[in-house]
């Protein structure tokens, strides 16, 4: 039997590249190294380059703090393309994500879907770059959980473990109630259906058509998913309320 978006009481999000377009803000946060190093380096290939650097320091450092994370990626990023960086240049780096914008459709998709749903963030970041991203975000969500309170990244199953049992004793939410809801095959699909999830796939890549991967981990094998909308104002609209 196939789902109804009017199944479900509770969107659990990731954000970051869901919400907030993490890759402009990639890209605009490495000018200075690429400026320094006078680079000619494509958007592409900078992007990618970032998928790699962060899911190595998340899988080999998971109690480290995000903008620890970013700090580590950039300089593993200046070292796959051979380009001198600096400390502060890594740091600076590492302290971008405050600055990362949203995606234009984002707060009033948010609006629009907290007149039916609990809102819920399960995010890859520390809480103090979480609040200051939120302040884009347009809604006071209903829960929020990051990597910093689990001590681990997704796709670490341990991040879905803890907020399906936070969710279960803080807001009473059962399983079944949740449509987990991000961009991230790697960070979040995958994981999500062996946590027995439903799931809606915002493909703001245009992956589901394309082989564009962006700044995400490429997954072998594409997870299955029970919606795919191209934004987040698509899924409002689907579930009638934009």
């Amino acid at each position: 039997m196939s789902k109804r978006l009017e199944d479900f009481t509770t969107l659990t999000f990731d954000c970051y590249g869901t919400l907030i377009d993490w890759e402009t803000g990639i890209w605009d946060a490495m000018q200075p190294l690429l400026a320094a190093d006078a680079a000619d380096i494509e958007r592409e290939d900078a992007l990618a380059a970032f998928a790699r650097a962060e899911s190595s320091a998340q899988s080999a450092h998971p109690g480290m703090i995000y903008p620890q994370v970013l700090a580590h990626a950039h300089q593993a990023m200046a070292a796959e393309f051979g380009l001198k960086t600096s400390d502060k240049l890594d740091a600076t780096f590492g302290q971008s994500l405050p600055h990362w914008p949203a995606f234009p459709d984002t707060a009033r998709a948010l609006r629009k879907l907290k007149t039916r749903y609990k809102l819920v963030i399960l995010s890859n970041v520390d809480r103090a770059g979480f609040a200051a991203s939120n302040l884009k975000l347009g809604v006071a969500f209903d829960a929020i959980y990051t990597a910093e309170d689990v001590g681990s990244y997704k796709p670490d199953a341990r991040n879905f473990t803890y907020m399906l049992a936070h969710l279960k004793t803080d807001l009473g939410v059962d399983k079944a109630e949740i449509l987990h809801t991000a961009q991230s095959l790697f960070h979040d699909h995958v994981p999500a259906r062996a946590a027995g999830l439903a799931n809606a796939w915002i493909d703001r890549q245009g992956l589901s058509t394309s082989d564009n991967w962006g700044a995400t981990a490429k997954v072998a094998e594409r997870p299955n998913c029970d919606f795919v909308f191209p934004d987040m104002i698509s899924l409002a609209r689907a579930a009638g309320l934009a």
